[in-house]
């Protein structure tokens, strides 16, 4: 879900994509943000490259 989150794709096209509902999705993007401790979608992208999550 990082990865596609990466990749500029929306919740609602990443739910689609792998089948799960949009709170779903918005569910795990918030626990990626608070694990990463974080409070955005480019600064989740930018610290998990630096973590090397991301290639």
């Amino acid at each position: 879900m990082l990865r596609l989150i990466a990749q500029g794709w929306s919740n609602r096209q990443i739910a689609e994509a792998i089948c799960l509902s949009i709170n779903t999705v918005e569910f795990h993007a918030k626990r990626i943000y608070r694990k990463l401790a974080v409070k955005s979608r480019t600064q989740a992208v930018r610290q998990a490259t630096q973590y090397g999550l991301l290639s």
